[in-house]
């Protein structure tokens, strides 16, 4: 398909450069297959959910994977993408012409890598030096890795530590939060014991390539960083209890879709699961492993907002997205969400 098919106008006021406060007054737009719209607030979530529903969190935690240093005079700057070992991760890498394998990055606090080698895609594995683990150097010298749409408008703080991290983040991995998870509260959680909407967690690591633009003109030339992911067995045989007994599964996040969407067969059966994804989810995808999925608002031709088109159908998408601007919703990372049914999947 043309990626053109997935344009639309936003507004730049509409990205949202911090988040509802608290999380869950945020708005949520329901989208309940052919019904109407209905605007309304996050903390109302179980009020949109049946008893008996099971939501599947991202349980990843974002680790500060933004680097600035030097190669002798070049400023080089860095953004950690994927874990290959203990020691080496796979970086996007600013200013790479200036940079070749076997060149050594000074980063602050007395933090270096060596450039081992270039990727096709013209990233580079960084081998950390010394014998400290590499979170605690990434704490000394790193700064949390905001979307390039915030980034671009103003700089990181510190409350961006904490306002990018979800209630749900344990497994450090992530260089980009699972952002519709970040509307929950301990307040809206015990609401939602007490409605009956169960939940469960997987692992998702997500990589800085979810920030990456599709440069292709066609969705089929379009290459997906993979990521890795973890879905435990006691994990997957509870959700497909929970199907088996009429329940849905309701995605929080693109992230947990894409993982539950990698685990499962053709028979909607989900699968554990221990490794890399790279799936691509574009209209005429049937899904397996999600029946709705709760999520913010995504960019213009991106692969997220394919992935929402495959779920809901193009056209209904882009009138939930000229809805949601028309009615000042926020936008991105730090926006407002979605609760997207669909009538069968």
């Amino acid at each position: 398909m043309k990626v053109d098919l997935f344009d639309f106008e936003l507004p730049p006021e509409r990205i949202a450069l911090r988040p509802a406060s608290p999380r869950d007054s945020a708005r949520i737009l329901l989208v309940d297959g052919p019904a109407p719209f209905e605007d309304r607030i996050v903390r109302e979530l179980p009020q949109l959910l049946r008893r008996g529903d099971v939501l599947v969190f991202n349980d990843t935690r974002v680790i500060p994977a933004q680097l600035e240093g030097r190669r002798g005079e070049a400023r080089i700057g860095a953004t950690l993408h994927k874990r290959i070992d203990l020691r080496r991760w796979q970086a996007f890498i600013r200013n790479a012409k200036r940079l070749k394998p076997g060149d050594r990055i000074e980063f602050a606090a007395g933090v270096s890598a060596i450039a081992e080698a270039r990727h096709a895609d013209g990233s580079f594995t960084l081998a950390f030096e010394g014998n400290e683990p590499v979170e605690l150097l990434l704490e000394r010298a790193g700064q949390m890795p905001l979307p390039p749409y915030i980034a671009g408008k103003r700089p990181t703080d510190e409350q961006d530590k904490s306002d990018y991290q979800t209630i749900f983040a344990e497994k450090d991995g992530a260089v980009a939060a699972p952002t519709a998870s970040l509307h929950f509260t301990p307040e809206l959680l015990g609401t939602l014991d007490e409605a009956g909407i169960k939940r469960e967690t997987l692992t998702l690591h997500v990589g800085a390539g979810t920030f990456l633009p599709v440069k292709a003109d066609d969705t089929q030339d379009h290459v997906m960083h993979a990521e890795w992911g973890r879905i435990e067995p006691e994990t997957a045989e509870r959700l497909n209890r929970a199907r088996r007994d009429g329940n849905r599964i309701i995605a929080v996040g693109t992230t947990s879709l894409r993982l539950l969407e990698s685990a499962a067969d053709d028979k909607r059966v989900i699968h554990p699961f221990d490794g890399d994804t790279a799936i691509f989810i574009t209209p005429g995808y049937r899904f397996k492993g999600v029946d709705g999925l709760m999520t913010n608002f995504h960019l213009p031709k991106s692969t997220l907002f394919m992935l929402v088109s495959a779920l809901m159908g193009r056209e209904r998408m882009l009138d939930v997205y000229a809805h949601a601007i028309r009615n000042e919703y926020r936008f991105y990372s730090y926006g407002d969400s979605s609760l997207l049914l669909p009538d069968a999947v």
